[in-house]
C-alpha cells in the first residue's frame, strides 16, 4: 500500500466511522428554543466524537494495512 492509497483508505474509514459515532449520546431538549429544530441535540460533543472516530479509525486502518501488506487480501491478479 503506497502513501496515497493509505491516506485515502484512512479518510474513507474515518468518514464511515464518524457517521456511525454521531448518534452516540444524543439528547434532545424537552423544550427547544424558538427557531431551533426540535430534533437538534443539546450538546453534540463533536470534538469528543471526532477523537473517538480517529482512535477507532487508526485501529481499523492498522488492520486493513496488515491485511494488505501480509497479502491475506490481494488486489493484484495472480501471476
Amino acid at each position: 500500500m503506497n502513501w496515497f492509497t493509505g491516506i485515502m483508505v484512512f479518510l474513507i474509514i474515518w468518514w464511515l466511522v464518524l457517521f456511525m459515532v454521531l448518534p452516540w449520546g444524543v439528547r434532545v431538549p424537552d423544550e427547544p428554543e424558538t427557531g431551533h429544530a426540535s430534533s437538534a441535540p443539546r450538546n453534540p460533543n463533536l470534538w469528543r466524537k471526532a477523537l473517538i472516530t480517529t482512535v477507532i479509525t487508526i485501529a481499523l486502518w492498522g488492520l486493513a494495512y496488515w491485511l494488505v501488506e501480509s497479502e491475506l487480501i490481494s488486489f493484484r491478479p495472480p501471476a
